[in-house]
């Protein structure tokens, strides 16, 4: 039997309370068996440094980062940690396609 599959889009600031929604939802998932899709856009780029997503990548959550986004909103792509994707919209396409669920934090 193949895991269920969770997609999540934030793009939202690091300072907007979905933040940390995110990182509860994601680590709930996880231990439940789900495989997590996540994909930061817009403001949500921020958070690509933030160390609870860090964490997020050691625990299994496998994630991309707008690289538009980035250039948009000032996020130096050096800074960005190599485990994360740097990819554009055809990706988040693929992740809503491919998940049984996808929720977006806006």
């Amino acid at each position: 039997m193949t895991a269920l599959k969770l997609g999540l889009l934030l793009s939202t600031p690091p300072s907007h309370p979905s933040v940390e929604t995110v990182v509860q939802l994601a680590q709930a998932a996880l231990r439940r068996g789900v495989e997590v899709y996540l994909y930061l856009i817009d403001e949500g780029v921020k958070t690509a440094v933030d160390r609870r997503y860090i964490s997020l990548i050691d625990a299994g959550v496998k994630m991309s980062v707008c690289a538009y986004g980035c250039q948009q909103h000032g996020v130096p792509t050096t800074t960005v940690d190599s485990r994360i994707s740097l990819s554009g919209l055809v990706v988040l396409s693929g992740i809503i396609d491919r998940c049984d669920r996808f929720l977006a934090f806006t």
